[in-house]
């Protein structure tokens, strides 16, 4: 299914073209494929090892399951709160431009679209995450996994709450470099940073996070006290640059039409900071997580790495 967005989204780049003004930058179509065609890569590695019953491939199904989960259900709730005040604007945008009156009818459509639009969102975001996380957190599995695959793996170096935080940070760093590539509008303390400097601020913070995956995986103690002091700093810059400097201006200089900017200017969710608030919920739950984390660090070496996630463990 993720393989599959790949021609969905080459088809929206053709469409957009139709559209003066609109049309897709090679840099987001690029960027956007490479995504979906590394989610497919790995959703089908997870699969080839679950079938061979591999310990790593449990771990890692676990851990991703988890991510999948926590993500799923922030972004349901995105959607459910920004969906319907977009699709009302969309929809009240086209009656003025028609002359026409607001009309019964298309509003119950449009609540039937939402409605179907958020019940499929739904079932793959939390819905399949969960049946993923009950079946591999059952003993019988891990315990085939460990008969059908006796030699220690590589995730069972570290304790799965902390092999956990380095995947994260780890797809974070990914996503890092992607977004340099197709969008280098990086929020500085106070102003967006563009171009060429806005890239290379992406590619440090990229090396900083890969920085990080390996050394939380790695149980060293340094790596955990500087993820704990640059979350909140990326925190305080990110908000401090929301509420200071002007994101459609630094689009204006990555060369976007003005058509491009009216469309995204009208766009709920950039007009009342909605992305600014996902983010820091989602920055200040990281945080949290990596608190919870100190217990792992307070010494250098780790008899039993834990067997379960924080939910389990609870």
């Amino acid at each position: 299914m993720a393989a599959l967005m790949i021609p969905l989204i080459a088809l929206s780049a053709f469409m957009s073209r139709l559209a003066p003004g609109s049309s897709m930058r090679p840099g987001q179509y690029v960027s956007a494929s490479a995504t979906y065609l590394f989610i497919a890569g790995a959703l089908i590695c997870l699969g080839i090892g679950s079938m061979r019953a591999k310990r790593w491939a449990r771990s890692l199904t676990l851990v991703v399951s988890w991510y999948w989960l926590i993500v799923g259900v922030l972004i349901t709730i995105l959607l459910t709160a920004v969906l319907p005040v977009s699709m009302r604007a969309a929809l009240q945008a086209q009656q003025n431009a028609a002359g026409a009156s607001s009309s019964g009818v298309s509003t119950g459509v449009m609540a039937v679209i939402l409605t179907i639009m958020i019940v499929f969102i739904a079932i793959i975001l939390i819905a399949v995450p969960i049946a993923y996380v009950v079946v591999y957190t059952r003993e019988d599995v891990a315990a085939t996994c460990r008969y059908r695959d006796p030699a220690a793996s590589w995730t069972d170096r570290a304790p799965l709450p902390v092999l956990g935080a380095s995947v994260v940070f780890f797809l974070g760093s990914l996503y890092l470099l992607v977004t340099g590539v197709s969008t280098p509008v990086f929020p500085f303390f106070g102003r967006y940073l563009t171009g060429i400097v806005g890239s290379a601020c992406f590619v440090v913070l990229a090396a900083l996070d890969a920085y990080l995956a390996i050394a939380l995986f790695r149980l060293k103690s340094v790596g955990w006290w500087i993820a704990i002091l640059t979350v909140p700093l990326r925190v305080f810059s990110m908000a401090l640059t929301y509420a200071r400097a002007d994101l459609m201006q630094a689009y204006s200089k990555m060369g976007m039409s003005d058509t491009q900017l009216q469309m995204m200017q009208s766009n709920p969710v950039l007009r009342g900071h909605v992305i600014l608030w996902w983010s820091l919920l989602s920055m200040v739950i990281l945080f949290g997580y990596l608190l919870w984390l100190k217990r792992y660090f307070k010494s250098k070496e780790v008899s039993s790495p834990a067997a379960t996630l924080p939910a389990q463990a609870g």
